[in-house]
C-alpha cells in the first residue's frame, strides 16, 4: 500500500436535492498520470474540488499518504490546483507570481531566486521573470502557472481542464509539455477533461465519469478497446453499438446473432442465456467495406469525406445504423448504393447497457 498517494472512498455529494457524486471509489499511485472524463455535469470538477479542499463531501473519506484529509483545511494538504484561467495575479511580473507561495511561506530571497529560475528552465521559459502576465501568449500564461504549482513540490497536482483557453495547435503542443514535465517530475497528476483524445494521449489511466459515477477506470488501451459499459464505448471514440440474440452457448462461447450472420464471442461471464439480448461495441475504424467472412447486406445513407476524414452511415436490414471511418481512403459508393459491411470477431466487444448499470465503481 505504500505506492497509493490518494484514496477516495465511498465520496458522495449533493447540492441541494441534486446528487453530483454516488459513493465513488479510486486508488492512485504515486506517480500516475489519472484523468477524470466526462460530459459537462458528470462530476469531475466536484471531484477534484474535493480532493483540493474546496469542497466537503457529505459522506466518504480521502487519504493522502494513508492520512485522514477529509476534514483538513485546503492550505494544510500537501496539494496544487491549476485552474484553466490560470489565475495568475496580473500586477507582479512571472517571477513574483511563481515565487509567491514561497514568499507566503516566508523563503528566504536568495532560495526563492534559486527555485524560480529553475522552474522557469523545466517549463522552458528562461529569460521570462521580468514579464506581466498581460506580455505573455495563452501558451505562455500556461507555463507560468504550472511552474507556480510545482515549484512548492506538492505530492499531487490537480488540473482543472488547463488547456482548454487554448487553440488545437498549442493544445497539442501543451499536451506533450505537460506529460514530458510529469514523466520528469514524478509528480501525481490528477486531470480533468471532457477530451476524449486528450485523455488517451496523456493518461496513464483514466477514469470515465456519468451522473456522479465511475463508469469505467482503467488504462487508455483498456478503455478504448474493452469499454465494459455502451456508454464508455460511445463516450471515447463513438462506437457502434448493435444488438444482437445469443443462440447458443459452448462453454465460454457465445454464438450471437447480429443481423443475418451469426459470430461467436469468448465471454467469461455465464449470465448471459439463450435468447438473451446482448450489446455489441465495434469501433467505426474496424468496419470493413465490403465485407468478408462476416458480410452484412446494408444501404448507404450518408456519405461525408473532410479533413482527410471519410465517414460513411450504413443501414441493416433490421434497421440498426453503423457508422464506419477511414483516414484518407474513399470508396466509389454513394448514399442509396447497396453493399456488403463487415467486422472481425477479434474487434467485436459485449457491453453492459448503462442504462440498467448499478454504477459501481472499480480501481
Amino acid at each position: 500500500m505504500n505506492d497509493i498517494i490518494l484514496e477516495l472512498k465511498d465520496i458522495s455529494k449533493s447540492f441541494d436535492d441534486h446528487k453530483v457524486l454516488n459513493g465513488i471509489s479510486i486508488q492512485v499511485k504515486q506517480g500516475e498520470f489519472v484523468t477524470l472524463l466526462g460530459s459537462s455535469g458528470c462530476g469531475k470538477t466536484t471531484t477534484l474540488r474535493i480532493i483540493a479542499g474546496l469542497e466537503s463531501p457529505d459522506a466518504g473519506t480521502i487519504y493522502l499518504h494513508g492520512e485522514d484529509i477529509t476534514k483538513l483545511d485546503p492550505n494544510k494538504r500537501d496539494v496544487n490546483t491549476i485552474f484553466q484561467s490560470y489565475a495568475l495575479f496580473p500586477h507582479m511580473n512571472v517571477e513574483a507570481n511563481i515565487g509567491y507561495g514561497l514568499k507566503i511561506r516566508k523563503v528566504k530571497k536568495e532560495e526563492i531566486k534559486t527555485r524560480v529560475k529553475k522552474v522557469l528552465e523545466l517549463v522552458q521559459l528562461e529569460g521570462f521573470e521580468k514579464r506581466m502576465p498581460s506580455e505573455l501568449s495563452g501558451g505562455q500564461k500556461q507555463r507560468v502557472a504550472i511552474a507556480r504549482a510545482i515549484i512548492n513540490n506538492p505530492k499531487l497536482l490537480l488540473l482543472d481542464e488547463p488547456l482548454g483557453a487554448l487553440d488545437l495547435q498549442l493544445r497539442r503542443q501543451m499536451q506533450l509539455e505537460l506529460k514530458r514535465l510529469q514523466k520528469k517530475l514524478g509528480i501525481t497528476f490528477i486531470y480533468i477533461t471532457h477530451d476524449q483524445e486528450e485523455a488517451i494521449n496523456m493518461s496513464s489511466r483514466i477514469v470515465v465519469m456519468k451522473d456522479g459515477q465511475f463508469q469505467q477506470i482503467g488504462t487508455p488501451d483498456e478503455i478504448y478497446y474493452h469499454p465494459k459499459t455502451s456508454y464508455v464505448a460511445k463516450f471515447v471514440g463513438d462506437a457502434n453499438i448493435l444488438r444482437g440474440t445469443v443462440v447458443g452457448k459452448d462453454g465460454d462461447v457465445l454464438k450471437i446473432s447480429v443481423g443475418e450472420v451469426t459470430i461467436n464471442l469468448l465471454h467469461k461471464d455465464h449470465c448471459y442465456n439463450v435468447n438473451d439480448t446482448v450489446l455489441l461495441a465495434v469501433r467505426r475504424e474496424h468496419i470493413e467495406i465490403p465485407g468478408g467472412r462476416m458480410s452484412l447486406q446494408a444501404e448507404i445513407i450518408e456519405k461525408s469525406f473532410a479533413g482527410g476524414m471519410l465517414r460513411m452511415v450504413f443501414r441493416l436490414s433490421d434497421g440498426q445504423e453503423i457508422v464506419a471511418s477511414r483516414q484518407g481512403i474513399n470508396y466509389h459508393l454513394e448514399v442509396g448504393d447497396t453493399t456488403t459491411i463487415g467486422f472481425s470477431e477479434a474487434c467485436v466487444v459485449i457491453v453492459e447497457d448503462e442504462e440498467n448499470r448499478g454504477g459501481k465503481d472499480e480501481n
